[in-house]
């Protein structure tokens, strides 16, 4: 018998399968991992949602946009509105509609659903407020308008998903706030306490 120089090695079935096994492991892991990194780039850029407290005062709808994304880093700004309602001075002064603009810049790291947001913002709104004068009668009062700025930092979570979907975000907003009236006893206020919540929609 004529030997052709190679040894002929038969693999057990087990140890077969147990090797299938294996590889097909390893490419299942590649494909997922693979699919993990592409989740990361949020193709829903745009949120709508509803903000109670926090960077809105008492509430506002707010309209929002990823600005920038680099891998685990995402930008975003948000723009709102809402009307609070204000008490004048009866009967003579009836009582308002204020607006409110809440603006906010933040930044949020994390894969996939779950990120740890900073960011920082203002909202100004629309105050009212009753002085005596005796150069308007018959009620010697004079109705002043102005408007306030309050300056908020947030540090909080969010939930937002890259491809869209249920948006949700809570956090701690501690506040300073600042009147532009002069007569003010505290023309700035500092607030520590404070949080908000929102809920929304990316797309």
């Amino acid at each position: 018998m004529k030997s052709t120089g190679f040894i002929s090695y038969q693999l057990p079935y087990h140890k077969f399968i147990l090797l299938l096994s294996i590889i097909n492991f390893i490419l299942c892991c590649q494909n997922l991992a693979s699919a993990q990194e592409a989740t990361e780039i949020f193709t829903a850029k745009n949120m709508v949602f509803a903000e109670l407290l926090g960077n809105s005062g008492l509430y506002a709808v707010h309209y929002g946009r990823i600005l920038h994304q680099k891998r685990k880093m995402k930008l975003s700004g948000s723009v709102g509105f809402s009307l609070v309602p204000g008490k004048g001075f009866e009967p003579h002064f009836p009582n308002f509609w204020s607006p409110v603009i809440p603006v906010e810049f933040s930044a949020f790291w994390g894969k996939s659903h779950h990120h740890l947001e900073l960011g920082t913002g203002l909202f100004v709104f629309q105050s009212r407020k009753y002085l005596f004068d005796p150069e308007f009668p018959p009620t010697n009062l004079r109705e002043v308008v102005h408007w306030d700025t309050s300056v908020t930092m947030r540090i909080g979570y969010s939930y937002q998903k890259p491809e869209g979907g249920f948006f949700l975000r809570a956090g701690y907003t501690p506040r300073i706030d600042f009147t532009s009236i002069e007569s003010a006893e505290k023309p700035v206020r500092f607030i520590p306490f404070n949080m908000g919540v929102s809920l929304g929609k990316s797309f």
